[in-house]
């Protein structure tokens, strides 16, 4: 099924086919439409947070194509034919997915708004390194900003989730 984005008039719109969270998503949206906004209002998808709007703190933070961008830069038709993974789409058929098991283990948030930003990075630095240096693990994170924690719990996360991950992924 299309869904068909309100847009105003005038406005160039484009279809397009999406995959998020392994399930894909049809709609016709203006050109002009960011991808965090396309999560966000089209499909209900709400733990892509909106910050800043210019990139400096990394809360939209998802997988496109499995590497890490700020969706509030990236329109959503630059997704078109694309996997795209939010936090909602860490979660297993077991749970939590292992990486967000650790942020609660080891107290790797506070008040939240930067969390999802942090595991899907997170996600991805592990899928290519599964067993980080801190230095790597602060390096990969660090287009995402948190204002709470001071970064020590979220590199204990990050450890916590390549020691559960050991083995899983090759």
């Amino acid at each position: 099924m299309t869904e068909v984005i309100t847009a105003r008039e005038g406005a160039i719109t484009r279809p397009i086919t999406v995959r998020v969270n392994g399930t894909a998503h049809s709609a016709v949206v203006e050109t002009r439409l960011l991808l965090a906004h396309f999560l966000r209002e089209t499909l209900g998808l709400t733990g892509t947070h909106m910050g800043c709007d210019t990139t400096s703190c990394g809360a939209c933070t998802v997988l496109l194509g499995g590497v890490p961008v700020k969706s509030c830069t990236v329109f959503a038709v630059q997704a078109e034919g694309h996997d795209v993974t939010t936090v909602e789409g860490l979660e297993t058929a077991d749970g939590l997915h292992p990486i967000q098991q650790a942020f609660h283990e080891e107290h790797g948030l506070q008040c939240g708004f930067c969390t999802p930003g942090m595991m899907l990075t997170a996600t991805a630095l592990l899928r290519e390194n599964p067993n980080p240096t801190d230095e790597e693990i602060r390096w990969a994170l660090s287009g995402n900003i948190c204002r709470c924690t001071g970064y020590q719990n979220i590199v204990k996360a990050v450890h916590n989730a390549a020691a559960k991950l050991a083995g899983q992924w090759r």
